[in-house]
């Protein structure tokens, strides 16, 4: 049988397959309004022809536990039981089809307050339905950012009571599986890297000291996730600077001590929190990140980035560099890349009754 196509399981929760879809932004919530952060049509479309295509685990966007942490206007968020009630719809759908739903619980940090992509991807301020950013120290991302304001002990408590409420909402939705978001240079990334966290009180500094705020914000949301429900963390496994910066050798020191927190599975991704860092991108880059915190610490893994083709994937989890591949691109490109795998690779996926003709 295709190692792709083995159903796996972390706490009670068992994933048809190891196909997995990544949290990509869409980008296509109201900005303002009673339905501003709420699941609409578009990501009810997007997210359910993934699940009719076979994919094993879908984790739904960056999902912002305050307003102001947001990437852009147009995100998502689990703020207030509206946007949860919306999510309803979604969680439904995906379970139906035997896709495990997840989310990914998030804080932009410095990052947040900009356009949508397609619009260039600037910063916006309060005339389009902008913010000021807030970040572990008064530090802009790049060129032309704004300077967020420092964060105070309290405000940092306040986000993570934050992480803990939208961890509430998301297990009353019917989320199966919440990911924490600490990579790509959003909020939690940038207390763990000494490039962007220049603080001097416990929350700067040392290596402990700058990992305090994830832990705490792991701690708050394992309390609220229950024992027999899996939790991931989500964490770019290298800033790709000289020095600096957050290193392999930091992911997997801090692999281990996740997985002691209640952990279940660390999503490996790289870079995001540096702008002029030289990322050598190509097919399975990120791979190596993953395979090696999985040789050296207890925590599973799954792979990201440029994964595309079945025989690429299927070798990654044959190889034991990962236990699953998320799949980012490539699912936008094929909603049902499960499905055409599972025929070449002679396994088995969900195939709903109304496609199979197709079968």
């Amino acid at each position: 049988m295709s190692t792709l196509f083995e159903p796996y399981t972390l706490r009670t929760v068992t994933i048809p397959n190891r196909v997995w879809m990544p949290p990509m932004c869409q980008y296509s919530a109201a900005p303002a309004g009673p339905g501003a952060g709420a699941p609409g049509d578009w990501h009810f479309a997007h997210y359910a022809a993934r699940a009719a295509g076979g994919t094993g685990l879908i984790v739904v966007e960056a999902t912002a536990v305050t307003p102001e942490g947001r990437i852009s206007p147009y995100d998502l968020g689990l703020w207030n039981d509206t946007q949860a009630e919306a999510f309803r719809r979604i969680t439904g759908f995906l379970a139906a089809q035997g896709t495990v739903p997840a989310v990914q619980l998030a804080h932009a940090g410095r990052k947040a307050s900009t356009d949508r992509p397609w619009k260039g991807g600037a910063p916006v301020g309060p005339d389009t339905h902008g913010w000021q950013p807030v970040a572990p120290s008064p530090r802009a991302f790049a060129e032309g950012h704004p300077i967020p304001d420092e964060l105070s002990v309290d405000r940092i408590r306040e986000i993570v009571d934050g992480f803990r409420a939208a961890a509430r909402r998301a297990l009353a939705t019917g989320f199966e599986i919440a990911e924490i978001h600490g990579a790509h240079g959003y909020l939690i990334n940038e207390f763990l890297s000494p490039h962007s966290n220049h603080r001097t009180d416990a929350y700067g500094g040392s290596y402990e000291n700058r990992t305090r705020f994830a832990l705490e914000v792991v701690d708050t949301v394992r309390e609220e996730w229950p024992d027999d429900k899996p939790l991931f963390f989500r964490i770019s496994a290298t800033d790709w600077l000289e020095d600096g910066g957050w290193t392999a050798d930091d992911t997997v020191r801090f692999a281990s001590e996740l997985h002691a927190h209640g952990i279940d599975l660390l999503d490996v991704s790289t870079g995001g929190n540096a702008p002029g860092a030289r990322i050598p991108a190509g097919p399975g880059y990120q791979v190596p990140f993953a395979a090696r915190v999985r040789a050296e610490t207890p925590m599973p893994v799954a792979a990201v980035g440029l994964i595309t083709e079945v025989g690429q994937a299927e070798k990654i989890l044959a190889n034991g560099e990962a236990d699953a591949v998320f799949l980012g691109r490539e699912l936008l490109r094929n909603p049902s890349w499960a499905r055409h795998a599972a025929r070449e690779l002679g396994g088995t996926v969900h195939v709903p009754d109304q496609y199979h003709r197709s079968v």
